[in-house]
């Protein structure tokens, strides 16, 4: 039952993170943007130059915010990554692998014996 649950989330968000791919995109290219548009301002003395710098860092500003909710899929791709880890910790734990160094020990003890 705890598989299919896990199975069920899973899916859930894989198209959670699906459906905002493209807002994620968007917004890491953005706050790269701002990073570029940052050191050119920066960079500049005049200020006719660090007010078109600034305004076109504002126009940038305001895509990066307008595509805030894809923190919503960066949320998914981390529930991703822990049901996975929750998916092959739970199929380990029942071949009988452990961390347990004197388990493993006995275990490849047992197999050279053979």
């Amino acid at each position: 039952m705890k598989k299919f649950l896990l199975f069920i989330a899973g899916l859930i968000a894989l198209s959670v993170l699906l459906a905002n791919l493209g807002p994620m995109i968007l917004l890491g290219v953005s706050v790269w943007l701002l990073y570029i548009v940052f050191k050119q301002f920066m960079k500049n003395d005049s200020t006719a130059a660090k007010i078109s710098w600034g305004i076109a860092g504002f126009i940038i500003l305001s895509v990066a915010v307008s595509n805030i909710y894809a923190v919503v899929g960066v949320a998914a791709a981390f529930a991703l990554y822990w049901i996975y880890k929750k998916w092959t910790s739970r199929e380990r734990e029942s071949k009988g692998h452990s961390n347990d160094p004197f388990t493993n020990f006995e275990r490849q003890w047992a197999e050279m014996n053979k």
